[in-house]
């Protein structure tokens, strides 16, 4: 099925001309699929990491005194 997905195998019978043109649109489908996944995690991954600074005690500001004690 791997030379069949790839084109190294010629094929004479419809049936499987039309399999192997499905195939190859499928996986094309899901190579989208992954990138707008991988896209995705990643822009989430940055904002946890924008989330996670904003967590992050204010050392500077934490000694300086302020009006109610």
């Amino acid at each position: 099925m791997a030379k069949a997905l790839v084109g190294y195998r010629v094929a004479n019978e419809p049936r499987l001309v039309l399999e192997t043109i499905e195939l190859r649109r499928r996986v094309r489908d899901l190579e989208h699929l992954v990138e707008a996944l991988q896209r995705d995690n990643d822009r989430l991954r940055e904002n946890d990491r924008v989330r996670e600074d904003v967590r992050q005690p204010d050392v500077v500001g934490a000694a300086v005194p302020t009006i109610a004690g």
